[in-house]
């Protein structure tokens, strides 16, 4: 990495030491920046480059430098667009995908002045919009955009056109270090493309200096050979067909093959899906004896459904240190997110906007928001039902005593829990339960109880990594998505690699269905695969 070109990609598989490039390339360097789209990697490069850098996500880094362009704070609510696209519904009787509109730069489509218009009345931007509006200014005032002694961005291959246009601004000033791994592309809901990565990284950008990083220190061997085997039968059947071609080996070290020999082969099993969770724990109890030591583990699902029932069998049955690693990605506003806009201030109309739907008839809420889709349109709390208002304003008052700690009449608490979605007889119930548990004699193994154990889906998987992974429901039904099982997608080739590199010692493939083998399998070498009985104990 000391070519002097002053822009770099790199390419780097999964376990490569990205982030200790990243350490490299910013040591000696007090004014750097470094983004990523996804806070869990926000936080982890938080840490691993405390001093180094400021760590953003895109939205934070626009929003900060937005607040500089318009000389004011800018308000962030990540669920805007699903408030838009519903207003739009109601005022214009059309349903329109807004974010896909920013994220692929439609730039003079019409629609963008009806969101602007509804932005401006409830004096918020939304995640995708706060982008397009600092690219935007940035272009319209190139003098505005920020430099530094280096940029760092990572995930790059989950990037849109509109995160890469603002990438792009950055670089007009700043050196700039791209890195990411098209073979790790997840995000193609969010019009995320990883033909940007292998554009820059191709022949046709000169101005990115290509690098890659081929040795993988994370994985065992046979995961390594295990993750050629799957990226060669993909291209031999039509997938990744226009990947950037690079190397991935296996990292000899001497700690490591050791780990290698004593974990020769994958893991393969079938069991039925509610034997799943007896399965995992029966087996982190084998791996407990013969290590006799710390260990971590994962638990990757294709869903979040299967993932909250083995969490919840597993406290049912007394083990409690399992934690259940989920995105809050869904982009439904809450009664929860209206309370607490209007804790903040009392007359956001955001505020009153969500809470309205929870509270008003759906007739009425409807002419609510025509009335604010209205030329000089009154503020919400002024024209909302005064029984709703009242009714809401009491709710508030609850909320705000228990946020400081004050006495809450107990019947109206409990009524405000079961308002926003929490079940007060359930609560009682669960913190009963665990007061018995924790003070009589504990079920389950012992020996797992200071085991770190996470449950996750294989999207929430990205950055994670631990000892043991285990991979459930490994069946065609859920990691193949066309309904017609023989055409596998890219997307799908990718979320398995990913969730077969998370493990730095072993993995167990677990199949649900107990009749079929599941695609991907079979494009692995058997001779790496030891098929085990549901009972039997792994090598």
């Amino acid at each position: 990495m000391n070519d002097a070109s002053r822009h770099k990609i790199v390419v780097a598989g999964p376990g490569t030491g990205k982030t200790h490039l990243f350490k490299e390339v910013l040591n000696g360097k007090s004014n750097t920046l470094t983004l990523t789209f996804v806070n869990a990697l926000v936080e982890d490069l938080s840490l691993e480059l405390c001093g180094l850098s400021d760590v953003k996500t895109l939205h934070s880094f626009a929003r900060s430098e937005l607040a500089k362009v318009l000389k004011k704070d800018v308000n962030l609510f990540p669920k805007l667009q699903k408030i838009v696209q519903g207003d739009a519904k109601i005022i214009l009787g059309r349903d329109i995908d807004f974010d896909h509109i920013f994220h692929n730069r439609e730039d003079t489509n019409q629609d963008i002045d009806f969101y602007k218009k509804r932005k401006d009345y409830y004096d918020h931007y939304g995640y995708s919009d706060v982008i397009f509006a600092i690219v935007k200014a940035f272009e319209s005032k190139e003098d505005r955009i920020p430099a530094y002694e280096q940029v760092v961005v990572d995930e790059f291959q989950d990037f849109n056109k509109l995160e890469v246009s603002l990438i792009e601004l950055l670089a007009k000033k700043s050196p700039v270090l791209l890195a990411g791994d098209d073979d790790q592309a997840l995000y193609a809901f969010k019009s995320a493309s990883p033909d940007h990565i292998r554009q820059k990284h191709g022949d046709t950008c000169p101005e990115y200096a290509p690098f890659n990083l081929p040795f993988c220190s994370r994985c065992t061997r046979v995961i390594v050979e295990s993750t050629n085997d799957l990226i060669t039968t993909a291209k031999q059947n039509g997938c990744l067909a226009n990947r950037i071609d690079k190397p991935y080996n296996y990292f000899e070290d001497e700690k490591k093959d050791k780990e290698s020999d004593q974990n020769p082969k994958l893991a393969y099993t079938q069991t039925y899906a509610t034997q799943i969770p007896w399965f995992i724990q029966q087996r982190i109890g084998e791996i407990a004896k013969e290590v006799r030591g710390s260990f971590s583990v994962l638990i990757i699902s294709p869903s979040k459904k299967q993932s909250r029932t083995i969490v919840v069998s597993w406290r049912d049955n007394g083990v409690s240190n399992i934690e259940f690693v989920e995105k809050n990605d869904s982009d439904e506003p809450s009664l929860m997110d209206g309370l607490k806009l209007l804790l903040e201030d009392g007359k956001s109309n955001l505020g009153w906007r969500i809470v309205a739907k929870f509270f008003l008839q759906e007739a009425d809420f409807e002419n609510l928001v025509k009335e604010s889709g209205k030329d000089g349109a009154k503020p919400l709390c002024e024209v909302i039902p005064k029984a709703t208002k009242k009714e809401v304003q009491e709710i508030v008052k609850i909320c705000k005593a228990t946020k400081d700690g004050k006495p809450a009449d107990e019947a109206k608490l409990a009524d405000v829990l079961k308002k926003v979605g929490f079940k007060p007889d359930e609560i009682v119930k669960d913190f009963l339960k665990d007061e018995i548990t924790s003070s009589s004699a504990r079920a389950g193994n012992p020996g797992l109880r200071k085991i770190p154990i996470k449950a996750t889906t294989i999207q929430s998987s990205k950055g994670l990594a631990a000892d043991v992974v285990f991979i459930t429901h490994f069946d065609d039904q859920y990691f193949v998505k066309n309904k017609d099982k023989t055409k596998i997608s890219d997307q799908d080739v990718c979320n398995f690699l990913v969730a077969l590199t998370r493990a730095r010692r072993k993995i167990f493939l677990i199949s649900s269905d107990t009749k079929k083998e599941p695609t991907f399998l079979g494009w692995i070498d058997a001779g790496r695969i030891e098929k085990l009985s549901s009972g039997s104990r792994p090598r």
